[in-house]
């Protein structure tokens, strides 16, 4: 009786440990629900329709390596970053100016975007009386 428990034992601890490494291995994958992989897929939407402005295979990599990054929770949130830091920037400016460049920075105004301006041209007009 003794030789055939040890043997189920051992095959109870092997079913055990393989479902265990299973359930390990599934948790590991990105849940197709994450923002991290829509964001992969948008990427590689993009990429694949030639409306990136690399080539398509550097494209690829570079979604392949933002989706790595934010898996492992390296990818910075960079909205927020580069307005903290475009705010910071307004610290350099006194008064009303200071409070214009806040403002723009926080939304207010025209905002143009394009790739032959290189980055976000904000824009506020300001109506002052005359003196």
């Amino acid at each position: 009786m003794t030789p055939t428990l040890i043997p189920l034992r051992h095959l109870a601890l092997a079913v055990a440990t393989t479902l265990a490494c299973l359930t390990g291995a599934q948790a590991s994958q990105p849940n197709p629900s994450d923002p991290a992989l829509a964001r992969y897929r948008h990427d590689m939407a993009v990429c694949n329709s030639g409306q990136s402005n690399q080539s398509p295979a550097t494209c690829r990599r570079e979604a392949g390596s933002a989706l790595a990054e934010a898996i492992k929770g390296h990818l910075v949130n960079a909205p927020s970053q580069y307005q903290q830091n475009a705010l910071q920037r307004c610290q350099d400016h006194t008064g009303s100016d200071r409070q214009a460049c806040e403002a723009r920075i926080l939304g207010e105004g025209d905002v143009s975007r394009g790739t032959q301006a290189g980055g976000l041209l904000r824009e506020s007009v300001i109506v002052t009386p005359a003196q």
